[in-house]
């Protein structure tokens, strides 16, 4: 960062040349509820959705750029907290937030540009996949999902579910690893594996065939564990295509494969795209 808060602009450094830039909004009562997240909360998860979009393109996320409306009522510490949670999530990828705006709103928004750096590297992204590749992920899925679901049965356990619906772990050197390894696509799974999958599926012109028994299904998901995993998002695993051939590390599990068509199949089965939408 060249210059931080406190001009009309932030100025950042762009050793690449090029920026990666996302963006993202958040909606009290759609994206997260006031009785279930705490500022802190808000902030690591807000900035954890934002952070992995860069990292997805292969990049290494560099700066936050964060809008915050908010009801002229809202208690101070919880606002103080939300910066404390952006701050620290930013901590784990060595990222700052830059600047940003504050405006009264009826309900709490936060929305947030990300910026990032490609190092010299071609972006990774969702319309390389070719027959042959396999398909392999890293980071928890469903866990959000799982959390989200028992938050509203009014649950409160088990803990890591309900933890992992508030705030995210995304690994985010999978980026920049999946770039090493060769990765000829890749996304974060922010809206359900087998949708995001399809969006990979449908830019690359491909079928993409994943193989139930390889889905990772732990135990503490409960019955609905494999639904959680296909449809669930916000865990922002990542899940990409890697060529034939190719050698992963343990941290990446391979659950399926590219070949010849359209769409996405679970054991052989064509599956709807069964994600969230934001407007069904």
């Amino acid at each position: 960062m060249e210059l931080g808060p406190g001009d009309d602009a932030a100025v950042v450094r762009v050793p690449d040349g090029r920026v990666v830039a996302s963006s993202d909004l958040l909606v009290e009562g759609r994206h997260f509820r006031l009785e279930w997240s705490s500022g802190y909360d808000v902030g690591r998860k807000s900035a954890a959705q934002n952070l992995a979009d860069v990292a997805a393109m292969g990049a290494r996320p560099t700066a936050l750029l964060v809008g915050f409306g908010a009801p002229p009522e809202t208690d101070v510490a919880w606002a103080e907290a939300l910066c404390d949670g952006l701050r620290d999530e930013c901590d784990l990828v060595s990222a700052s937030v830059v600047g940003g705006d504050v405006v009264r709103a009826p309900l709490v928004i936060v929305a947030i540009t990300a910026l990032g750096d490609l190092a010299g590297q071609p972006p990774l992204t969702r319309s390389g996949a070719r027959p042959g590749d396999v398909v392999a992920v890293r980071g928890r899925l469903g866990f959000a999902a799982a959390g989200l679901a028992l938050l509203s049965a009014g649950l409160e356990g088990p803990a890591e579910l309900i933890d992992a619906h508030r705030r995210p772990q995304p690994p985010y050197d999978a980026g920049p690893e999946a770039a090493r390894l060769g990765a000829t696509a890749l996304l974060d799974v922010s809206d359900g594996l087998v949708q995001d999958l399809g969006h990979i599926a449908d830019a690359s012109g491909v079928r993409i065939e994943l193989d139930g028994a390889a889905l990772p299904v732990p135990a503490v998901l409960g019955p609905d564990g494999r639904h959680h995993v296909l449809t669930g998002g916000e865990d922002h695993a990542f899940a990409g295509t890697f060529p034939p051939g190719v050698s992963l590390p343990a941290s990446w599990r391979v659950v399926g494969r590219v070949v010849e068509g359209a769409g996405l199949a679970v054991d052989g089965d064509l599956y709807s795209y069964g994600g969230w939408d934001h407007f069904s």
